[in-house]
């Protein structure tokens, strides 16, 4: 059985086609991507809508494995502890040390 995920790329450019056409030149790189991972998803939220609508979203948030890595190398790229990165990605320390356990 094959999971069905969104096609992020066409619903964030027909949100910006129709309500936010002044935000489409910020945009433009992460929609050209081929694959978009979820912390490009976050970004496009981010530039289209502002900071006041992820906290409601961050509920409803699921990662991938390749997701959650990408977020623990940020973690070693910058050099950072699970503190500021939870804090980076809005996400709970308990969620990133449970992450480094499994992988």
């Amino acid at each position: 059985m094959k999971k069905v995920t969104p096609d992020y790329k066409r619903i964030y450019s027909d949100i910006i086609s129709k309500k936010y056409p002044s935000r489409k030149l910020d945009c433009t790189d992460l929609l050209e991507k081929s694959d978009l991972s979820v912390l490009d998803i976050i970004e496009l939220n981010r530039k289209i809508f502002g900071s006041k609508s992820q906290q409601f979203n961050q509920k409803h948030r699921s990662y991938k494995q390749s997701d959650i890595l990408e977020i623990l190398n940020y973690q070693k790229k910058h050099m950072i502890n699970n503190t500021q990165l939870a804090k980076h990605f809005k996400i709970s320390r308990n969620t990133i040390a449970k992450w480094k356990k499994l992988f």
